[in-house]
């Protein structure tokens, strides 16, 4: 007949314990060890739309830079006010997109401070009162080799913030593709 000593159950349970989480520090370095990350793009092009209910004119920009060439070319227009400012924010992006396009910049990370615009562009199906502007992210998408779109700080923005509030105040229309700054704006850089 067998018998039962629970010391000798607790010590294997603690051995076994030992070995298994030693094992997983080993499966842990490995994995450190062969994780390689995608190659990162280092075409940015940071996207923002300004919108104010008091104003008649919304104002679009996008801000693109190579982080390691330090190529740059910059957009700013401005359009008539739409109905809210999540749609400027989409309308931003698409000009933006197909400014990238036409430029060749086919590998790029798009940058916005509206973390609405990426869910929307993540999850078209369920923003359906944006379907039209929706189905163009989704056009303007298949020209890309490489299409990332990410949610940066407010803070993190600036340069195509001021680009687009200072289009939205101005009385004319204003459409501007260039790579040094407008002249009705302070230098950017």
């Amino acid at each position: 007949m067998w018998t039962w000593d629970p010391n000798e159950i607790i010590v294997k349970a603690e051995a076994e314990s030992i070995a298994w989480r030693n094992a997983q520090t080993r499966l842990q370095q490995t994995h450190i060890e062969t994780f390689t990350l995608p190659p990162v793009t280092e075409d940015i092009c940071q996207v923002d739309g300004a919108w104010k209910e008091t104003d008649c004119r919304a104002g679009m920009r996008w801000f693109y830079f190579h982080t390691e060439n330090m190529d740059k070319l910059m957009g700013a227009s401005n359009l008539r006010r739409g109905i809210s400012p999540l749609q400027t924010e989409l309308e931003a992006l698409i000009w933006a997109m197909q400014c990238m396009l036409r430029n060749s910049k086919l590998n790029i990370v798009f940058q916005t401070d509206c973390s609405d615009v990426v869910k929307m562009v993540s999850k078209l199906e369920e923003w359906p009162a944006f379907s039209l502007l929706l189905d163009e992210v989704n056009r303007c998408k298949r020209g890309f080799t490489s299409f990332i779109i990410m949610h940066i700080p407010r803070k993190e923005n600036t340069k195509a913030d001021r680009l687009a509030r200072s289009a939205r105040v101005l009385p004319t229309d204003v459409y501007y593709v260039n790579f040094v700054s407008p002249a009705w704006i302070s230098e950017l850089f």
